[in-house]
């Protein structure tokens, strides 16, 4: 049984399983305000134009009310949602390219044998897979 505590609490405090937990709660934290921000702000500004809040909307069949208001609120939340992760991360890769060198790309230091295509050093004269000599006036390298 302490093996398994052991391998239990090495798991959960594992970087990428903390990281994974942080992220959920903040993401529901910030689903309620998305929500807050649809439900008190964008549907009344959108019901200004349709003359009703999109929540109000049912299709009732019977003693069964479809209020398909409220899926349309959630889609719209949904929408927002993917937008803003969408820029969070865009900016986040801006970010971390932002420390990458873009300059020249580095020299070559293999090349490809005529012969046999496979992958050798660049100042190789003979082919280590094929054996074949790799003369000034082979065929074309890549």
């Amino acid at each position: 049984m302490h093996k398994f505590v052991q391998e239990f609490k090495t798991f959960a405090l594992r970087g990428n399983v903390m990281d994974l937990a942080v992220g959920v709660l903040i993401g529901g934290a910030f689903q309620g305000i998305v929500k807050s921000l649809t439900d008190n702000i964008i549907n009344p500004i959108l019901g200004l134009f349709g003359g009703v809040n999109f929540d109000e909307y049912a299709l009732t069949i019977g003693k069964a009310s479809i209020k398909y208001g409220a899926f349309i609120t959630s889609v719209i939340n949904f929408v927002i949602m993917a937008l803003i992760v969408f820029l969070l991360v865009k900016a986040m890769n801006r970010l971390a390219s932002l420390g990458k060198k873009t300059g020249e790309a580095a020299a070559p230091t293999t090349k490809v044998c005529p012969f046999c295509r496979t992958e050798i050093a660049l100042d190789a004269t003979r082919c280590p897979h094929c054996t074949s000599l790799l003369a000034e006036n082979a065929p074309d390298q890549e």
